[in-house]
């Protein structure tokens, strides 16, 4: 049998992609405007849509965005964004070291590494025991991490556990950083696929911001509008100092015309179309919500089955976690079984793709667990 990889991507429940429906209707329309060109953007991207990206993530109303304070810059989705912003803190802000979760996205480590830093450590996140947030522990690195550290944060539905920490506790960890003076750095590749809603998919952003942080953001639309291939982001930067943000910006020119000159138009066309229509806008929120209830409810539906079939342990955490990912518990040996008995496949560490799930397989891969637990128990 060949081997299919769990899916990163959402999937409808017939496990299709699917592209979402005021997308396509923005792009009939964009086919149709005799006006739009294929000419080149400037190195920043397309100012309609960088505005709204940050109006999205920070609410219309921030005083940041009336201040003048809080800018956008086009980039290539969250990968590119994340380049970027490491490029210019390390290159031109002269930060050496960056901290980012254990474990984390495995690409955050790479992209860092590349950009110059020389310093590339962990705070502790996930406490594979009671499979949590291991909070105290989290706290106590960031408490003994060097002055002007940058500390990479995932806005929502943390990649790869599922775990993000509560609003009291995003208080405790900005506390902590502004006492220590570490500088954040948000990952927010999933607002509004989360949870559903965007406003609270972006609170610890905006949480940070109202505390006076100066900030580094990336975005992608990747998740969230269904444009992989299209490579859209953006980079936000909330900087307090009006002239220093100018000469930032003129220094993130240098880097994105040294590096791949300028953005695509297409996909920010589109994402820039839908953000500043109302009616499409409010189109694309019930999207969404489509997208997250649905991982909402294989979530639940997995955990259900397990607790029917008495599979041994605490599978509560699965509805806890928020996002596509599961990181399940189980072991190597638990993982190994599912996959050479089940063709159930997964990586070592027993992370699971949600958007993998529906209503046709969950029963399949419950039992699978079940076997894998009730044959090899965690030691």
């Amino acid at each position: 049998m060949q081997k299919r990889p769990c899916p990163v991507h959402w999937r409808t429940e017939e496990a299709k992609p699917w592209v979402l429906p005021v997308v396509r209707k923005v792009e009939k329309e964009m086919a149709e405007d005799s006006s739009l060109n294929h000419e080149y953007l400037g190195q920043l991207g397309l100012d309609d849509f960088s505005k709204a990206a940050v109006s999205m993530l920070l609410g219309s109303e921030n005083q940041a965005i009336k201040d003048g304070r809080a800018v956008g810059v086009q980039c290539l989705s969250g990968t590119g964004s994340l380049r970027v912003g490491a490029d210019m803190l390390c290159k031109h802000a002269k930060f050496t070291t960056v901290y980012m979760s254990t474990p984390t996205w495995p690409n955050h480590a790479l992209v860092f590494k590349y950009a110059g830093f020389q310093n590339i450590k962990y705070y502790h996140y996930w406490d594979a025991k009671n499979r949590c947030l291991d909070f105290n522990a989290m706290i106590e690195d960031l408490q003994n991490a060097p002055e002007d550290s940058v500390v990479v944060l995932h806005a929502c539905a943390h990649n790869p556990t599922g775990i993000d920490p509560t609003q009291d506790q995003w208080m405790k960890i900005a506390d902590v950083m502004k006492a220590k003076k570490l500088f954040p750095f948000f990952d927010c590749a999933y607002q509004g696929f989360a949870s559903g809603n965007l406003e609270n998919d972006s609170w610890a952003i905006r949480y940070f911001v109202s505390q006076g942080f100066e900030l580094v953001c990336a975005q992608s639309f990747a998740k969230n509008f269904g444009l992989y291939n299209e490579r859209i982001g953006n980079l936000l930067l909330v900087i307090d100092d009006k002239e220093a943000l100018t000469n930032v910006l003129a220094q993130i020119t240098l880097l994105v015309r040294g590096n791949y000159s300028n953005p695509p138009n297409h996909g920010a066309r589109i994402v820039s179309k839908v953000l500043n229509t109302p009616a499409y806008f409010e189109e694309w929120k019930s999207h969404i919500q489509t997208m997250a209830s649905r991982i909402i409810s294989m979530r639940k539906a997995l955990q259900d089955k397990l607790h029917e079939l008495g599979t041994p342990g605490n599978w509560e955490h699965i509805t806890k976690q928020i996002g596509m990912f599961s990181y399940t518990g189980l072991n190597q040996q638990q993982v190994q079984h599912l996959v050479q008995n089940y063709h159930v496949y997964l990586p070592k560490d027993g992370r699971i793709s949600i958007c993998g799930l529906n209503t046709g397989n969950v029963e399949y891969v419950a039992k699978a667990i079940h076997d894998a637990v009730t044959k090899f128990p965690q030691s």
